[in-house]
């Protein structure tokens, strides 16, 4: 039976509870920020171990706490629930709106109830302003979680910023790479809401006045990963979800609210037509993302609690700690995706392929071509814009399964009338395959519609090391999805394999690189979806046009490797892991 979220009024609550069920571990020992605390934290998240509370950070002033949010019990823990039942209790709400009756209302009374408490709520004073000082940034235990990072990274303080012209908020984690005591980078990506507000303030000429936001309450922070709608407020969301208003204090420096249970609020300003080098930063693509251009957020001051808990996440190659919120928010957001699609049965983005690589969606195909309009409409969809790669799959399907999505591609995908390309569209800002900023194309598998075979797919091939000694080794998938491991030239090695007759059936053969587990399906589909854009790295047996209209034919070729200008992937140095070997029963995990 659904029951409400734990209460918990702010981080330093939830830590204690963690602690108290054995969810959280104190570290006592001196460690450093510079990728020593990285290469703990992944070892412990790939083990599927607790949130960790390092007490002495080296040349900070303050603990550090990471890995809150590392496994879907403790998501659970703050919410009270499976986060797929938040998204059933949105989903119910507004089918009960939509057609209301006395008795729908009556039904949906505890949530109702709880809508009163989107507004958030003005308090005098606030544990987050204990103390005001001026900003000393670079004595906070801020993480360098990789060798060639720009250097030291706020990576887990969701940004508060308001539109210059509506006062409609935005709360969204983006990444500030610290330069000084005051100033920081303002990593606003594309299709993000804090980026529109200062492209506002921007043509304004304004600064946009913004505040940092370090560790307020768990269910807060938890709301500003959240993909939604534009528009919608996630201070409003967290009090609903919560059951209880957000607490908001006005800022000390300026004219914006902020939230009063926090550990650290940074206020300062966005100034316009200002940019600073900013990155390189080993994100969660596994790759770094090169330096570029950003603007540059000011702090103006600093408040905080007496004695706060700053929170650090780590990013790098799946899995991390992103996995769980990630899913966590494609359960709870995703259900409202058939509110406009009530022909979506269910959609998946996989955290393998970084969220937006690869999305599965099954749906009901009542009309023509139905499964077009929908991808399309969803392509066009907040977040979903990103998507790079979509399998549209029957509603019977289940899209959280990558075997199944290959079994309906052998079934029912044919590349002459059931595909679509799309080129220069919007493209993750962390994306490099398409060697151009913000831009790349999507493709669109249909394998919704009736099967095109009856045949059951192949299950094994001829060796294509003997056709080409460039190919290093061979595993068919389900489907018949062949993967071959190429040693160079690629391109040239999939020219011929789409074409050889070796293959027989198949009808996709994918190149990957020799760092990819060919055995471990989180680690392929990484090394697949992370590493190619379908225009230009899509090769077909054989391509004509009809007219303006291109027809492919034949098997499908997908290089996948990675290619001279691609970032290096991120990499510890073995000293490092050697430190983290020798000091492991120091930090009392053993």
């Amino acid at each position: 039976m659904p029951h409400g979220p734990r209460a918990f009024p702010d981080l330093q609550a939830y830590v204690a509870l963690l602690e108290r069920t054995g969810q959280l571990r104190r570290i006592r020992v001196e460690v450093d920020p510079f990728l020593e605390v990285s290469e703990i934290t992944q070892r412990v998240i790939r083990e599927g171990g607790p949130a960790l509370l390092f007490e002495r950070v080296k040349g900070a002033d303050f603990p550090l706490v990471t890995n809150l949010y590392g496994a879907m019990a403790r998501i659970e823990l703050l919410l009270g629930r499976h986060p797929r039942e938040v998204g059933e209790e949105l989903i119910g709400l507004w089918q009960r709106l939509n057609k209301p009756s006395l008795a729908a209302l009556w039904q949906s009374r505890a949530l109702l109830s709880r809508v009163r408490f989107m507004k958030p709520a003005e308090v005098r004073s606030a544990i987050a302003q204990e103390v005001v000082e001026e900003p000393r940034l670079t004595r906070m235990p801020h993480l360098t979680g990789w060798p060639r990072d720009g250097g030291p990274f706020v990576t887990w303080g969701p940004t508060l910023t308001e539109d210059p012209v509506t006062r409609a908020r935005n709360f969204g984690l983006y990444r500030l790479q610290v330069y000084d005591d005051r100033t920081t980078g303002m990593h606003w990506q594309s299709m993000k809401g804090g980026r529109g507000h200062h492209h506002e303030a921007e043509q304004r000429g304004e600064r946009l006045p913004t505040a940092v936001v370090l560790g307020g309450d768990p269910l807060l922070m938890l709301s500003a990963i959240l993909p939604l709608p534009e528009g919608l407020d996630e201070l409003a969301l967290a009090g609903f979800l919560r059951g209880a208003p957000t607490r908001m204090v006005r800022a000390k420096t300026m004219d914006m609210l902020v939230p009063a249970n926090a550990e650290f609020v940074i206020e300062g300003y966005v100034a316009p037509g200002e940019r600073r080098l900013e990155g390189p930063f080993g994100d969660h693509f596994g790759h770094y993302s090169e330096a570029e251009l950003f603007p540059v957020f000011h702090a103006q001051a600093v408040t905080r609690r007496r004695a706060p808990l700053y929170p650090g996440t780590v990013v790098g190659k799946p899995p991390q700690e992103d996995k769980f919120l990630g899913i966590a928010s494609g359960e709870m957001i995703g259900p409202l995706i058939k509110v406009v699609n009530p022909n979506v049965v269910d959609l998946f983005a996989y955290d393998a392929a970084v969220f937006h690589n690869l999305l599965g969606v099954s749906l009901k195909q009542r009309h023509p071509k139905e499964v077009v309009k929908t991808a399309l409409a969803l392509l066009g969809t907040g977040q979903l814009a990103l998507t790079k790669c979509a399998v549209m799959v029957p509603g019977h399907v289940d899209p959280r399964s990558f075997r199944a999505l290959l079994r309906e591609l052998w079934y029912r995908f044919d590349p002459r009338d059931r595909m679509l390309l799309i080129c220069n569209a919007p493209l993750d800002t962390l994306d490099y395959t398409s060697f151009e900023f913000h831009v790349g194309s999507k493709v669109v598998f249909d394998a919704a519609g009736e099967p095109v075979t009856a045949d059951a797919p192949p299950r094994d091939v001829s060796d294509p090391r003997r056709f080409d000694p460039r190919v290093s080794a061979c595993t068919v998938l389900e489907g018949g999805v062949v993967v071959v491991t190429v040693r160079r030239d690629a391109r040239a090695v999939l020219e011929g394999l789409v074409r050889w007759d070796g293959l027989g059936p198949a009808k996709f053969v994918i190149a990957i690189s020799d760092d990819v587990d060919t055995t471990d399906e989180e680690n392929l589909i990484w090394g697949i979806f992370s590493r190619f854009d379908p225009a230009r790295d899509m090769i077909f047996a054989r391509q004509s046009f009809v007219g303006a209209k291109p027809v492919y034919e034949g098997r499908i070729g997908i290089d996948a490797t990675w290619k001279q200008g691609y970032p290096p992937p991120v990499t510890m140095p073995d000293d490092v892991v050697r430190l983290v070997d020798r000091r492991w029963g120091e930090y009392g995990l053993a």
